[in-house]
Protein backbone atom coordinates (compact mmCIF):
# COMPACT_ATOMS: atom_id res chain seq x y z
CA UNK A 1 0.00 0.00 0.00
CA UNK A 2 1.33 3.43 -0.93
CA UNK A 3 1.33 5.88 1.95
CA UNK A 4 0.09 9.43 1.39
CA UNK A 5 2.03 12.40 2.74
CA UNK A 6 0.18 14.65 5.20
CA UNK A 7 1.40 17.98 6.54
CA UNK A 8 0.35 19.14 9.97
CA UNK A 9 0.54 22.81 9.04
CA UNK A 10 0.89 25.12 6.03
CA UNK A 11 4.53 26.08 6.64
CA UNK A 12 6.20 23.15 4.84
CA UNK A 13 3.86 23.22 1.79
CA UNK A 14 4.48 26.95 1.34
CA UNK A 15 8.24 26.47 1.71
CA UNK A 16 8.15 23.79 -0.97
CA UNK A 17 6.21 26.10 -3.30
CA UNK A 18 8.31 29.17 -2.53
CA UNK A 19 11.16 28.55 -5.06
CA UNK A 20 8.75 28.09 -7.97
CA UNK A 21 6.60 31.03 -6.89
CA UNK A 22 9.70 33.23 -6.57
CA UNK A 23 10.89 32.31 -10.08
CA UNK A 24 7.43 32.94 -11.54
CA UNK A 25 7.06 36.31 -9.82
CA UNK A 26 10.58 37.55 -10.62
CA UNK A 27 10.79 36.37 -14.23
CA UNK A 28 7.15 36.62 -15.37
CA UNK A 29 4.78 38.71 -13.26
CA UNK A 30 7.25 41.49 -12.44
CA UNK A 31 8.42 42.01 -16.07
CA UNK A 32 4.80 41.78 -17.24
CA UNK A 33 3.68 44.52 -14.87
CA UNK A 34 6.67 46.64 -15.89
CA UNK A 35 5.75 46.20 -19.56
CA UNK A 36 2.16 47.25 -18.90
CA UNK A 37 3.33 50.38 -17.04
CA UNK A 38 5.95 51.22 -19.69
CA UNK A 39 3.33 50.93 -22.45
CA UNK A 40 1.72 54.11 -21.09
CA UNK A 41 4.99 56.05 -21.25
CA UNK A 42 7.13 57.80 -23.82
CA UNK A 43 10.79 57.79 -22.86
CA UNK A 44 14.13 58.13 -24.55
CA UNK A 45 16.55 55.27 -25.08
CA UNK A 46 18.52 56.11 -21.91
CA UNK A 47 15.50 56.60 -19.64
CA UNK A 48 16.48 60.17 -18.72
CA UNK A 49 13.09 61.66 -19.66
CA UNK A 50 9.68 60.05 -19.25
CA UNK A 51 6.20 61.28 -20.08
CA UNK A 52 2.90 59.58 -19.21
CA UNK A 53 0.77 59.52 -22.38
CA UNK A 54 -2.06 57.12 -21.50
CA UNK A 55 -3.08 55.12 -24.62
CA UNK A 56 -1.17 57.05 -27.26
CA UNK A 57 1.27 54.18 -27.83
CA UNK A 58 -1.61 51.81 -28.51
CA UNK A 59 -3.32 54.29 -30.83
CA UNK A 60 -0.08 54.72 -32.78
CA UNK A 61 0.18 50.96 -33.25
CA UNK A 62 -3.23 50.58 -34.88
CA UNK A 63 -2.43 53.39 -37.30
CA UNK A 64 0.98 51.92 -38.16
CA UNK A 65 0.96 49.96 -41.48
CA UNK A 66 4.08 48.10 -40.36
CA UNK A 67 2.30 46.70 -37.32
CA UNK A 68 -0.69 45.58 -39.37
CA UNK A 69 1.69 43.91 -41.83
CA UNK A 70 3.43 42.12 -38.94
CA UNK A 71 0.03 40.93 -37.73
CA UNK A 72 -0.76 39.42 -41.16
CA UNK A 73 2.70 37.84 -41.33
CA UNK A 74 2.17 36.28 -37.91
CA UNK A 75 -1.22 34.87 -38.92
CA UNK A 76 0.22 33.27 -42.07
CA UNK A 77 3.37 32.03 -40.34
CA UNK A 78 1.58 30.55 -37.32
CA UNK A 79 -1.09 28.82 -39.41
CA UNK A 80 1.34 27.06 -41.72
CA UNK A 81 3.79 26.09 -38.97
CA UNK A 82 1.05 24.63 -36.75
CA UNK A 83 -0.60 22.70 -39.59
CA UNK A 84 2.64 21.36 -41.06
CA UNK A 85 4.36 20.48 -37.77
CA UNK A 86 1.32 18.70 -36.33
CA UNK A 87 0.49 16.83 -39.54
CA UNK A 88 4.04 15.66 -40.26
CA UNK A 89 4.66 14.71 -36.63
CA UNK A 90 1.45 12.67 -36.54
CA UNK A 91 2.46 10.88 -39.75
CA UNK A 92 5.91 10.07 -38.36
CA UNK A 93 4.43 8.89 -35.06
CA UNK A 94 2.00 6.55 -36.81
CA UNK A 95 4.82 5.10 -38.92
CA UNK A 96 7.19 4.74 -35.94
CA UNK A 97 4.51 3.05 -33.85
CA UNK A 98 4.43 0.09 -36.23
CA UNK A 99 6.32 -3.13 -35.52
CA UNK A 100 9.26 -2.61 -37.86
CA UNK A 101 12.93 -3.45 -37.62
CA UNK A 102 15.06 -0.61 -36.28
CA UNK A 103 12.09 1.37 -34.95
CA UNK A 104 14.06 2.55 -31.91
CA UNK A 105 16.74 4.04 -34.18
CA UNK A 106 14.12 5.93 -36.18
CA UNK A 107 12.53 7.28 -33.01
CA UNK A 108 15.89 8.47 -31.69
CA UNK A 109 16.77 10.22 -34.95
CA UNK A 110 13.37 11.95 -35.07
CA UNK A 111 13.87 13.31 -31.55
CA UNK A 112 17.27 14.87 -32.22
CA UNK A 113 16.08 18.19 -33.76
CA UNK A 114 14.34 19.04 -30.47
CA UNK A 115 17.77 19.43 -28.84
CA UNK A 116 18.81 22.09 -31.38
CA UNK A 117 18.45 25.70 -30.26
CA UNK A 118 16.19 27.89 -32.45
CA UNK A 119 19.08 30.15 -33.50
CA UNK A 120 21.20 27.13 -34.47
CA UNK A 121 18.29 25.68 -36.43
CA UNK A 122 17.99 28.98 -38.27
CA UNK A 123 21.69 28.97 -39.16
CA UNK A 124 21.48 25.38 -40.45
CA UNK A 125 18.59 26.19 -42.77
CA UNK A 126 20.23 29.43 -43.85
CA UNK A 127 23.37 27.56 -44.93
CA UNK A 128 21.32 25.01 -46.88
CA UNK A 129 19.16 27.59 -48.69
CA UNK A 130 21.54 30.54 -48.97
CA UNK A 131 21.43 31.65 -52.66
CA UNK A 132 25.21 31.93 -52.82
CA UNK A 133 26.48 29.05 -50.66
CA UNK A 134 23.58 26.68 -50.03
CA UNK A 135 23.64 23.34 -51.85
CA UNK A 136 19.85 23.06 -51.89
CA UNK A 137 19.53 26.63 -53.14
CA UNK A 138 21.89 25.84 -56.01
CA UNK A 139 19.84 22.75 -56.79
CA UNK A 140 16.70 24.88 -57.03
CA UNK A 141 18.48 27.39 -59.25
CA UNK A 142 19.72 24.60 -61.52
CA UNK A 143 16.06 23.56 -61.97
CA UNK A 144 15.24 27.05 -63.19
CA UNK A 145 13.74 28.29 -59.90
CA UNK A 146 15.13 31.78 -59.12
CA UNK A 147 15.47 31.05 -55.40
CA UNK A 148 16.60 34.11 -53.42
CA UNK A 149 15.13 34.66 -49.92
CA UNK A 150 17.28 37.77 -49.56
CA UNK A 151 15.21 39.62 -52.16
CA UNK A 152 11.99 37.63 -52.50
CA UNK A 153 9.62 37.96 -49.55
CA UNK A 154 7.66 34.82 -50.43
CA UNK A 155 10.85 32.77 -50.52
CA UNK A 156 11.93 34.19 -47.17
CA UNK A 157 8.57 33.40 -45.56
CA UNK A 158 8.68 29.86 -46.96
CA UNK A 159 12.18 29.36 -45.57
CA UNK A 160 11.33 30.47 -42.02
CA UNK A 161 8.16 28.33 -42.10
CA UNK A 162 10.20 25.26 -43.09
CA UNK A 163 12.83 25.91 -40.42
CA UNK A 164 10.27 26.52 -37.65
CA UNK A 165 8.29 23.45 -38.70
CA UNK A 166 11.40 21.24 -38.69
CA UNK A 167 12.31 22.48 -35.23
CA UNK A 168 8.87 21.69 -33.76
CA UNK A 169 8.21 18.31 -35.39
CA UNK A 170 10.28 16.43 -32.80
CA UNK A 171 8.33 17.86 -29.87
CA UNK A 172 4.98 16.99 -31.45
CA UNK A 173 6.29 13.56 -32.45
CA UNK A 174 7.13 12.67 -28.84
CA UNK A 175 3.61 13.37 -27.60
CA UNK A 176 1.84 11.79 -30.54
CA UNK A 177 3.93 8.63 -30.18
CA UNK A 178 3.18 8.47 -26.46
CA UNK A 179 -0.51 8.96 -27.20
CA UNK A 180 -0.52 6.19 -29.80
CA UNK A 181 1.21 3.77 -27.45
CA UNK A 182 -1.36 4.46 -24.74
CA UNK A 183 -4.29 3.38 -26.96
CA UNK A 184 -5.43 -0.14 -25.93
CA UNK A 185 -4.47 -2.68 -28.58
CA UNK A 186 -7.69 -4.57 -27.89
CA UNK A 187 -9.70 -1.69 -29.39
CA UNK A 188 -7.71 -1.83 -32.63
CA UNK A 189 -7.92 -5.61 -32.75
CA UNK A 190 -11.70 -5.47 -32.34
CA UNK A 191 -11.93 -3.06 -35.27
CA UNK A 192 -9.77 -5.38 -37.38
CA UNK A 193 -12.05 -8.31 -36.57
CA UNK A 194 -15.06 -6.18 -37.61
CA UNK A 195 -13.38 -5.65 -40.99
CA UNK A 196 -12.45 -1.96 -40.64
CA UNK A 197 -9.74 -0.85 -43.09
CA UNK A 198 -6.57 0.92 -41.82
CA UNK A 199 -7.72 4.41 -42.82
CA UNK A 200 -11.14 3.88 -41.30
CA UNK A 201 -9.58 2.58 -38.08
CA UNK A 202 -7.38 5.65 -37.90
CA UNK A 203 -10.09 8.29 -38.42
CA UNK A 204 -12.83 6.60 -36.39
CA UNK A 205 -10.80 5.11 -33.51
CA UNK A 206 -7.17 6.23 -33.31
CA UNK A 207 -7.50 9.94 -34.08
CA UNK A 208 -10.49 10.54 -31.73
CA UNK A 209 -8.56 8.83 -28.92
CA UNK A 210 -5.63 11.16 -29.70
CA UNK A 211 -7.81 14.27 -29.31
CA UNK A 212 -6.50 15.18 -25.81
CA UNK A 213 -2.91 15.01 -27.09
CA UNK A 214 -3.80 16.96 -30.22
CA UNK A 215 -5.55 19.67 -28.22
CA UNK A 216 -2.58 20.01 -25.87
CA UNK A 217 -0.14 20.25 -28.78
CA UNK A 218 -2.33 22.81 -30.54
CA UNK A 219 -2.10 25.12 -27.51
CA UNK A 220 1.65 24.55 -27.16
CA UNK A 221 2.30 25.15 -30.85
CA UNK A 222 0.41 28.43 -30.81
CA UNK A 223 2.65 29.64 -27.98
CA UNK A 224 5.71 28.32 -29.85
CA UNK A 225 5.06 30.16 -33.11
CA UNK A 226 4.22 33.41 -31.33
CA UNK A 227 7.28 33.50 -29.06
CA UNK A 228 9.91 30.76 -29.55
CA UNK A 229 10.45 31.33 -33.27
CA UNK A 230 12.20 34.66 -32.69
CA UNK A 231 15.67 33.10 -32.89
CA UNK A 232 14.86 31.37 -36.19
CA UNK A 233 13.60 34.55 -37.85
CA UNK A 234 16.46 36.65 -36.48
CA UNK A 235 19.19 34.34 -37.79
CA UNK A 236 17.63 33.56 -41.18
CA UNK A 237 16.07 36.82 -42.40
CA UNK A 238 16.22 39.41 -39.62
CA UNK A 239 12.59 40.22 -40.43
CA UNK A 240 13.38 40.99 -44.06
CA UNK A 241 13.29 41.49 -46.90
CA UNK A 242 11.32 44.71 -46.41
CA UNK A 243 9.51 43.31 -43.39
CA UNK A 244 8.18 40.26 -45.26
CA UNK A 245 9.03 37.93 -42.35
CA UNK A 246 8.65 40.40 -39.50
CA UNK A 247 6.25 38.80 -37.03
CA UNK A 248 4.75 40.44 -33.95
CA UNK A 249 7.38 39.12 -31.56
CA UNK A 250 10.19 40.23 -33.87
CA UNK A 251 8.66 43.68 -34.27
CA UNK A 252 8.66 44.06 -30.48
CA UNK A 253 12.42 43.49 -30.58
CA UNK A 254 13.18 45.60 -33.64
CA UNK A 255 11.15 48.61 -32.49
CA UNK A 256 12.49 48.43 -28.95
CA UNK A 257 16.17 47.74 -29.64
CA UNK A 258 16.62 49.05 -33.17
CA UNK A 259 14.09 51.88 -33.15
CA UNK A 260 14.50 52.87 -29.46
CA UNK A 261 10.72 53.10 -29.20
CA UNK A 262 10.48 51.62 -25.72
CA UNK A 263 6.88 52.64 -25.05
CA UNK A 264 5.62 51.36 -28.39
CA UNK A 265 7.58 48.13 -27.98
CA UNK A 266 6.07 47.61 -24.53
CA UNK A 267 2.58 48.23 -25.92
CA UNK A 268 3.21 45.61 -28.61
CA UNK A 269 4.34 43.06 -26.02
CA UNK A 270 1.17 43.66 -23.99
CA UNK A 271 -1.04 43.20 -27.06
CA UNK A 272 0.88 40.08 -28.04
CA UNK A 273 0.34 38.59 -24.59
CA UNK A 274 -3.38 39.41 -24.75
CA UNK A 275 -3.63 37.75 -28.19
CA UNK A 276 -2.01 34.53 -27.00
CA UNK A 277 -4.18 34.43 -23.87
CA UNK A 278 -7.26 35.10 -26.01
CA UNK A 279 -6.40 32.36 -28.51
CA UNK A 280 -5.76 29.90 -25.69
CA UNK A 281 -9.06 30.81 -24.04
CA UNK A 282 -10.93 30.34 -27.33
CA UNK A 283 -9.35 26.92 -27.79
CA UNK A 284 -10.34 25.84 -24.27
CA UNK A 285 -13.83 27.30 -24.70
CA UNK A 286 -14.77 25.81 -28.06
CA UNK A 287 -12.24 23.20 -29.21
CA UNK A 288 -11.95 21.37 -25.89
CA UNK A 289 -15.65 20.46 -26.10
CA UNK A 290 -14.81 18.12 -28.97
CA UNK A 291 -12.01 16.42 -27.05
CA UNK A 292 -12.76 12.90 -25.84
CA UNK A 293 -10.97 12.08 -22.59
Amino acid sequence: MQKNAYFKGLTIPFLLLLPQLAITIVFFYWPATQAVWQSFLIEDAFGTSTEFVWFENYQALFSDPGYLKAFVNTAIFSTFVCVFSLSIALLFAVMADRQIRGAEIYKTLLIWPYAVAPAIAGVLWLFMFDPSLGMLARGLQSLGIPWNPRLNGNHAMLLVILAATWKQISYNFLFFLAGLQSIPKSVIEAAVIDGAKPMRRFWTIVFPLLSPTTFFLLVVNIVYVFFDTFGIIDTITGGGPSGATETLVYKVFSDGKGGSNLGGSAAQSVLLLIMVIGLTAVQFRFIERKVSY
